[in-house]
This record gives structure tokens, C-alpha cells and sequence, in this order.
């Protein structure tokens, strides 16, 4: 049983539960070895002032405002496990106060990469279009079932973003002998040239790629930056695979160039989520759907409890948190990303 001495952490992991990110053992060494405050996002900011002097750990992303963050004298970092970056507290004082602000969201990289692998595996080889055919008694045998076809191997590959999932995604493409071009104006040339992509403006990624996945995180600067203009300069029959947040595109206009048969398209997030139900986009031709599902796998979600109690072990003693992604005072106010509405 955790004693008055051992460290008090704030929990508002909201829309995460302590249950879905920690397995029972975890979950018992956490209560073990911390004094546990339960609330809500909102509820932070109601909590007694005894309760908010002595909190060394926050977990989750609750809106925080400079007088509250006043109240947490002792708080040392902020675990956020919704791992959506959004600007809902005083980061500028946050840093000053030598406070760090973590994220667990590479928990995600690999399982979102994997699933944008077979996003464009399957509009290359219209898997789920001949199944579907298969099952309705219509389905064309051998090459008539390949008239639209291509291999991903050896083709001309664009990624938007390269950050932990990026990387991610280009480790598995290095299987399929992809060349790749990468726009990040976040990266320096260096970096992208060391993981064996070619650094590319963002025209020549959309002009010269078969498959362009956009692994972007939505900012302050470029919401809906991929538009018409830029679906126009696609290659005729290549392939756009949306797995980061649907705010980078315009999507009307990405609708728009799958309905003219000029792309097709892949999208894992949506505008607004869940999304209506006669939304046009789920009876688009040429359009691959899926309910914002990539990275939620229960093995991702129990990683992040493992993130967190390695690096609550070295924030307690003295040391800077190293499993999770800590957040940057350049940047961090600049994200515009935002958890799934599920209301």
C-alpha cells in the first residue's frame, strides 16, 4: 500500500482508463508505488490546493491554466496518454518551470504503419473490391481480375511527415525496394538522407509518387494545405493514403479528385468522427475506408503504461523521462490535432 510519502499523481486519462493502458500487474505496481488522485479533465483544476501543491505527475492531457499550473509547485511532468498534442496549457511556463510534457504516442507508429501498408497493398491489387465481387458470384478469374493492377515493389513512393510514424512506415516499405521521397520542412536534409529517403519538396512528392502517404501532424501552418492543387499534380491512377488527421487535407477536394478518377484514396481519419452516416465519402468509388482503427490495438494501449512507469522511475530519481516523446518548445503550441469526438 502506497504511504503518504511516496509520490501523489494527478490521473485524468480521459478518453484513455487506467485499465486500457496498463495491464492488472502494471497497474498494481502503479498503486503500489504511487498515491493515485482519479478525476476528470475538467475536475483538475477543482481539486484541493493541498492536493495540487503535492502532485509530482499528471496523467493525461487536462486543460491546464496558468493559475492552476501556480497551484502545482511540486509537478514535474505531464504524461500525456491521449497522445494528441493540443494547445490547452502554458507550455512557455510549463518549460520555464523545467516541467516536461511527454507523449506516448509511438506506441502507434508501427501498428498505423502496418495498416497504411495494406491501405495501399489493396489499391494496388483491389483486394477488398475482388472479395466483395467473389462473394456476389461476379468476380473475373486470373489476369481479367487484374485489369487496374500494379506492384508497390520498385514504385515511386511519397511520404508527407516524417516523424515516429513515418520512419515507421519506411522501414516496411524497404522490403519492397520503394524509392522514396520524403517532404518534412521540420527535418533537415541530413536526417532523411541517413534513414535512405531522398529529401524532396512537397510538388515533387505528389508529381513523382505512385503512392503518397501523409503522415503529417496537423499545425498551425498547414491545415488543409493538400487541396485541389495539389491532387491536380498527382500522377493519373496514383495512389493518396491518409493515416496522420484529416485536418491536412481539404477533403472535399480530395473527394472530388477520386470522383474524377484522377486518384485513388486510402483514409484511416475523417473530418468529424464518427462520421455521419450519409456522408457522401462511404459510397465513394475508389475510396478505401477506415474508422479511425489503425493504432488502436490493445498491445499498443498496454505499451504506454510500460512508457510511463519507466520514465516516472527516472524522473524520480533526478533523471529526464526517455521512453516517451517529449514535447518541444518550438513546436508544441503549434499542433492542432484533436482527440476523436465520441459523443
Amino acid at each position: 500500500m502506497s504511504n503518504k510519502a511516496s509520490p501523489l499523481v494527478i490521473s485524468a486519462p480521459e478518453p484513455r482508463t487506467l485499465d486500457l493502458i496498463f495491464t492488472p500487474p502494471q497497474l498494481a505496481r502503479f498503486r503500489k508505488r504511487y498515491r493515485i488522485v482519479e478525476t476528470t479533465p475538467e475536475g483538475v483544476s477543482e481539486l484541493p490546493t493541498d492536493v495540487l501543491a503535492e502532485a509530482r505527475y499528471i496523467v493525461g492531457q487536462p486543460p491546464i491554466t496558468p493559475q492552476t499550473l501556480e497551484r502545482l509547485k511540486a509537478l514535474r511532468c505531464i504524461f500525456n496518454v491521449e497522445t494528441n498534442l493540443i494547445n490547452n496549457m502554458p507550455y512557455e511556463t510549463l518549460f520555464a518551470r523545467g516541467i516536461h510534457v511527454v507523449t506516448t504516442g509511438l506506441v502507434f507508429a508501427e501498428p498505423v504503419a502496418e495498416l497504411g501498408l495494406a491501405m495501399a497493398l489493396n489499391l494496388a491489387r483491389g483486394i477488398v473490391d475482388a472479395d466483395l465481387a467473389f462473394r456476389q458470384g461476379k468476380e473475373l478469374w486470373g489476369g481479367d481480375g487484374n485489369q487496374t493492377a500494379r506492384l508497390l515493389s520498385g514504385s515511386d513512393v511519397g511520404i508527407i511527415g516524417f516523424g515516429d510514424l513515418g520512419r515507421a512506415l519506411n522501414r516496411l516499405l524497404t522490403g519492397f525496394r520503394t524509392r522514396t521521397r520524403v517532404f518534412d520542412p521540420w527535418l533537415p536534409p541530413s536526417v532523411l538522407v541517413e534513414h535512405g529517403v531522398e529529401p524532396a519538396p512537397l510538388d515533387k512528392v505528389l508529381s513523382e509518387s505512385d503512392f503518397v502517404f501523409v503522415v503529417a501532424s496537423v499545425t498551425s501552418e498547414n491545415q488543409g494545405f493538400l487541396g485541389a492543387d495539389a491532387f491536380a499534380k498527382m500522377r493519373q491512377g496514383a495512389a493518396f493514403i491518409l493515416l496522420s488527421r484529416a485536418g491536412v487535407v481539404d477533403f472535399p477536394a480530395l473527394m472530388e479528385a477520386v470522383k474524377s478518377g484522377h486518384v485513388v484514396a486510402a483514409s484511416d481519419v475523417f473530418p468529424e468522427e464518427p462520421l455521419a452516416k450519409d456522408h457522401p465519402v462511404r459510397s465513394l468509388s475508389g475510396f478505401l475506408r477506415s474508422a479511425h482503427r489503425a493504432g488502436a490495438l490493445d498491445d499498443a494501449f498496454k505499451r504506454m503504461g510500460d512508457m510511463v512507469l519507466e520514465d516516472m522511475d527516472l524522473v524520480d530519481r533526478g533523471l529526464p523521462p526517455m521512453r516517451s516523446k517529449r514535447a518541444e518548445r518550438e513546436t508544441v503550441s503549434r499542433m492542432r490535432s484533436k482527440p476523436i469526438d465520441r459523443n
